[in-house]
């Protein structure tokens, strides 16, 4: 490949000068077409330090020879000799210089590559670990859990129930810690999930009733349709999750009602979930999104967040090939708006 590049070459360049040659005997009269040439050699064609050597002397004997062939005045020879001296000159910087180039940017090419190679092996290492630590931290979890279960069966005292109920409290918590775990290591990897036609008020609604019929929320959760029927394409495990981490947000961050709204716009289903709570401040809403994020903030009772709900909430929604966005003033509360395909 480099000899056939090589002669390439020195075929396009020998055309150009003697297209001088021919357009008058004297070529310092007509040197377009041969600087022509080798512009485009040189800042084109890739050569190492040996191969533009052997180019230039070769293209130098090619002009000489040429020169005896016309029968040139040795005035003009050594005329023209000197001009071919500096154009081929340029032609060696030029080529060198463009060789550095592409070769600095075919290195940086090969190390991005290698990089990406050891982070996604990396990324695999750790995605496995995170899924055999949180799959066996479930066993011992659920050991203590039915332990409290089992003692609250005995007659206990007030001070024995409520560290009971603080041990039930931690373990749901871990529980739900694990299962977001394992819901980031999974979207990660970028699987496609399998979808279905859903009509979405009768999802909607019981993802509502569910709220409401929880005794400990005190906060009302209203759910209010402008269309019906509402068809999606969605994986309705899924995007219930989605339905539940945003109304459980509202609902950690608001002592009113939540709303949770469905609607249809510019061939796209709309759903809204809005509180009228502490709302969120301008400086986090860039990271509200961000897995891990410093954004997170304890609720209104103190509920701990893991920083990982609304990253796990918008890898959902991309995936069902929509997207989410959000509106919140501080003091008023938050709007979160989930749009997507209308399914037909």
């Amino acid at each position: 490949m480099a000899l056939i590049v090589f002669l390439f070459s020195l075929y396009i360049i020998t055309c150009g000068m003697y297209s001088s040659f021919i357009a008058t005997s004297d070529p310092s009269n007509s040197l377009t077409l041969y600087l022509i040439a080798l512009c485009l050699i040189g800042a084109i064609m890739v050569f190492e330090y040996y191969e533009t050597i052997i180019l230039v002397i070769g293209i130098e004997l090619f002009f000489t020879a040429l020169l005896f062939y016309s029968q040139t005045s040795p005035t003009q020879m050594l005329y023209n000799q000197l001009i071919s001296v500096v154009l081929l000159s340029a032609f060696y910087l030029t080529s060198r210089y463009f060789f550095t180039y592409k070769a600095n940017s075919y290195q940086q090419v090969l190390l991005i590559s290698e990089k990406n190679q050891l982070i996604e092996g990396a990324n695999v290492f750790k995605n496995q670990v995170l899924g055999m630590v949180a799959h066996d931290l479930r066993n011992p979890i659920a050991s203590v859990e039915s332990i409290a279960m089992m003692m609250e069966l005995d007659e206990v005292t007030e001070d024995t129930q409520d560290n009971l109920n603080m041990i039930k409290e931690s373990c749901a918590k871990a529980r739900s810690i694990i299962d977001d775990l394992l819901t980031a290591a999974r979207n990660e990897n970028g699987t496609a999930i399998e979808t279905e036609r859903i009509e979405l008020n009768q999802l909607l609604k019981t993802a509502v009733s569910s709220w409401q019929t929880q005794g400990k929320v005190k906060v009302e959760v209203v759910f209010t349709s402008s269309i019906n029927p509402a068809y999606a394409l969605i994986n309705k495990e899924k995007f219930a999750r989605v339905i539940d981490n945003l109304v459980s947000n509202a609902v950690k961050f608001s002592n009113e009602r939540v709303d949770v709204r469905l609607a249809q716009a510019n061939k796209q289903i709309v759903i809204e979930v809005q509180d009228y709570g502490l709302g969120i401040p301008a400086a986090m809403l860039p990271d509200i999104f961000t897995r891990f994020t410093k954004a997170g903030r304890a609720g209104l009772h103190g509920e701990k967040s893991t920083g990982l709900g609304l990253s796990i909430v918008r890898q959902i929604v991309e995936s069902h090939k929509g997207n989410i966005e959000v509106e919140s003033t501080e003091g008023k509360g938050s709007v979160f708006v989930v749009k997507l395909p209308v399914g037909h």
